[in-house]
Parts: structure tokens; C-alpha cells; sequence
């Protein structure tokens, strides 16, 4: 396992600019995650990393060693993709074992190096079989056996889930996690799903527009996020974010003229974003600090999901079991002060209150 470090990354496509200086450290042995919407440079990031994509500018390390114009070959790395990659014609044992066959390793040693990658994913009664015989998830295992018997000092994942069904992805999720904790080698991993991010990271990185947004713990992330982007982007559902106006330091009025007590002093008359999760509102009849008109109701069993119209702006409440609620019935809600996120309206930026 070996550290990665981007210092000051730039990409550009001709006069376009994807990647705009972009500094990450990763650990030995870390699982890092890059998340982000679609088009927000992870890939491209991921891809640099590879040396499948020049780098405009800046430097690439991994081990401490300068990696901008390394071929891929050299950087101790080993990618899985999206799509598999698998060659059909070969068995799921020759799929394994083919960088061995390229890099003319004793036939021997590669045969060890194949069943005992095959043990770890439970691939042992399938080395025999042909990519078109397997299902989703074997492929993507087989994929991930191709990388571990490479033994690399770093691994890359490049949305290796996105092409599974959403109870297969959860499996392999934990499969994947577990994979880590056995080999403990240096993980770069893609995906624009956040939940993924949150369940396999030891450290998340959040991009938006090219630009790192926020680095940090699944938690860090989720109880202090910088910004109003990171805030929308990490949790699921989506956060709140209710547009209102300071009247004094420890007061805000929502657009609908509601008051809601904040936990920090602000200055009066700043226009704020007050972020609360979903999950963190709850029905109350006594003295509620809102009440909405519910438009749409989702029960999924563990929660009731609650959508309504604030003021011109969306929200949406996470209740905790079955609860019996009808489109345009009004439901009074409450939520604990010292679970209220701030943000400056103008900027987007995480508020820390006045000193």
C-alpha cells in the first residue's frame, strides 16, 4: 500500500478547464471515495491517476514518487471499470490470470495467484465458466479478481456498481468493504452515489464543477458540512435548505413568516439557509416550530416520507414508522434546535456565528 498525493491538479481539454487545482491526500491503506453529480471531474480524476489522461498541470505522487508522465504499467496500480472489461472467449480463470500471461509469470505461480484470488471472492467453482455464463455480480468479481492477482499498491474503481440492480449493489458493497479490510491496499473509488460514499469510505471526497467542495469522514461530512453543496449532496434524502431572514441574534423568519429559534447568533438582517435533514424532524402537536401541507406521502415501511411546498421553496420530512397522513393535511413538525445547519444565502458557505 502506498500514499497519493495531487498537488494543485489542472485538467483542461483545449481551452476548457475540467479540473481546476485540485490538492487530495490519501493515506496507505486508506478507502477514499470521489463523489460528485455527473460531469464533475471524478473520473477524470481517476482516469490521471491511471495515466489513462495527461495532467495540464500540477503533480501526481503516488509513494512519493512524481507520476505525470509514468505509463500506466509503472504506477503500481490496478483498475476496475464499469463495464467489466471481461474478454469473452476466455474462461473466468484465464480473464484472472491474464496480466500474469502478459508479464510471461511462471505458469505455476499464476495458477496460485488465480485460485487464491478466486477464494477470497468465492469465485472457486466458476474459473471454469465464461463471462457470458455468469451474472452481474460474478462478473464484477471476476473483475475484481483480474486486479487482486496484480497484488498492486493501489486499487482503482471506477463506479464498479452502477450496472448492478439495487439489491446487488448493496451486497457488493459490503463485499467490496470487506475485500479492504482483508488487503488492506490504498483504494481510489468513483461513484456519484452518496450512499456508497457514506457506507465504504474511511475518507470522502466531494467534487462539484472540478473543484473539491470538501474532504472529510462520512460523518464529518454529514454533521458539519462547509457548504450548502455538501450539505444537499451527503444524506439521503437531501437536506432542507429554507431561505429566511435574521430579525436578531438568536431569531430567523422562514418566507411564510414562521420564526425558528437558531442555535448561534447571527448578525440581524442577514439573509441565511437554514439546512434540517429530514430525519431529524418529527410530528408534534405541542407548539410546533412548522407546520406544512403535505402534497405527496411515501411510505416505505421504516419511514413515512412527507413532501410539501414552504413558502415557494420544497420540503420534505423523514417520519420514523407508518403514519397515517393524506395529501393536504396539515402536519405540525418539530426538530431539536442543535440539529440546524446555517449558511450564507450570497455565498453558500457554512455559517460559524459571531464571536
Amino acid at each position: 500500500m502506498k500514499p497519493i498525493a495531487l498537488n494543485d491538479v489542472k485538467k483542461s481539454y483545449g481551452n476548457l478547464p475540467v479540473i481546476h487545482g485540485v490538492d487530495i491526500h490519501i493515506e496507505p491503506g486508506e478507502f477514499a471515495v470521489l463523489v460528485g453529480p455527473s460531469g464533475c471531474g471524478k473520473s477524470t480524476l481517476l482516469r490521471m491517476l491511471a495515466g489513462l489522461e495527461s495532467v495540464t498541470g500540477g503533480q501526481i505522487e503516488i509513494g512519493g514518487e512524481r507520476m505525470n508522465d509514468a505509463p500506466p504499467k509503472e504506477r503500481d496500480i490496478a483498475m476496475v471499470f464499469q463495464n467489466y472489461a471481461l474478454y469473452p472467449h476466455m474462461t473466468v480463470a484465464e480473464n484472472m490470470g491474464f496480466s500474469l500471461r502478459l508479464a510471461r509469470a511462471d505458469k505455476a505461480m499464476a495458477r496460485a495467484k488465480v485460485e487464491a484470488a478466486a477464494e477470497i471472492l468465492g469465485l472457486e467453482k466458476l474459473l471454469d465458466r465464461y463471462p457470458r455464463h455468469l451474472s452481474g455480480g460474478q462478473r464484477q468479481r471476476v473483475a475484481m479478481g483480474r486486479a487482486i492477482v496484480r497484488d498492486p499498491a493501489v486499487f482503482l474503481f471506477d463506479e464498479p456498481l452502477s450496472n448492478l440492480d439495487a439489491k446487488l449493489r448493496v451486497k457488493m458493497r459490503s463485499e467490496i468493504k470487506e475485500l479492504h479490510q482483508k488487503l488492506k491496499t490504498t483504494v481510489v473509488y468513483v461513484t456519484h452515489d452518496q450512499i456508497e460514499a457514506m457506507t465504504m469510505a474511511d475518507k470522502i471526497i466531494v467534487l462539484d464543477g472540478g473543484h473539491v467542495s470538501q474532504i472529510g469522514s462520512p460523518l464529518e461530512l454529514y454533521n458539519r458540512p462547509q457548504n450548502k453543496f455538501v450539505a444537499s449532496f451527503i444524506g439521503s434524502p437531501s437536506m432542507n435548505l429554507l431561505p429566511a431572514k435574521v430579525t436578531d441574534k438568536g431569531t430567523a423568519i422562514l418566507q411564510d413568516g414562521s420564526p425558528i429559534a437558531l442555535p448561534q447568533a447571527i448578525e440581524t438582517g442577514k439573509e441565511i439557509l437554514i439546512g434540517i435533514r429530514p430525519e431529524h424532524m418529527e410530528i408534534s402537536q405541542n407548539a410546533p416550530k412548522l407546520s406544512i401541507t403535505a402534497s405527496v406521502i411515501e411510505p416505505t415501511g421504516a419511514e413515512t416520507l412527507v413532501m410539501a411546498h414552504l413558502a415557494g421553496t420544497d420540503i420534505l420530512a423523514a417520519l420514523r414508522g407508518h403514519v397515517p397522513i393524506t395529501p393536504g393535511e396539515a402536519v405540525p413538525l418539530t426538530f431539536d434546535e442543535a440539529n440546524i445547519h446555517l449558511f450564507d444565502a450570497q455565498n453558500g458557505l457554512r455559517l460559524e456565528g459571531m464571536r
